[in-house]
């Protein structure tokens, strides 16, 4: 198994868009890349803390590869917004990915200069960061799936797309 975090807007349809994928195990949300440990969902809101809402997911690499869970990242959010998807609006949403050692770095390296910025050019905000992951509170683990109508920043449509891996 392998794991990796990816922050597109609110974790709650990036986390139930990742549980999609044949071969994504297991799926985390919670919060990375700011400077407090533990901080509670109400600290990150806050914006005082510097954590993104992240889902730590964790793949088997012999049923999915990095490089396809990066293109399911990028269908799923819009690389170009700075600070915000959606109408979710704050640094808590931004678009980034946190490898969790260095050849994943190196492959999310090339993935940006040979498919992301020939694509998006300077209109590219996705950041590739480090930081310690922090679980969010259970409230907010699997809320798609525990909340049905709840919200999200995310369509169905892209859920199918995933599910059915034509996207």
């Amino acid at each position: 198994m392998d794991t990796i975090s990816f922050g597109g807007g609110c974790f709650w349809g990036v986390e139930h868009a990742f549980k999609q994928l044949e071969g994504v195990q297991k799926t985390t949300v919670g919060y990375q890349g700011g400077d407090k440990s533990n901080p509670t969902y109400e600290e990150v809101c806050s914006k005082k803390t510097g954590h993104a809402e992240v889902v730590l997911v964790e793949f088997d690499p012999q049923i999915i590869s990095l490089e396809r869970l990066l293109d399911a990242f990028f269908f799923m959010h819009d690389p170009t917004q700075l600070n915000r998807q959606g109408p979710d609006v704050g640094s808590q949403y931004r678009s980034v990915i946190f490898a969790t050692h260095d050849l994943q770095e190196k492959k999310i390296r090339d993935y940006f200069s040979e498919k992301l910025v020939p694509k998006y050019g300077e209109r590219l905000v996705t950041t590739l960061e480090k930081g310690e992951f922090f679980d969010a509170e259970d409230f907010h683990q699997m809320y798609l799936v525990n909340n049905p109508g709840g919200y999200c920043h995310i369509g169905f449509d892209v859920f199918q797309k995933l599910k059915t891996g034509l996207f």
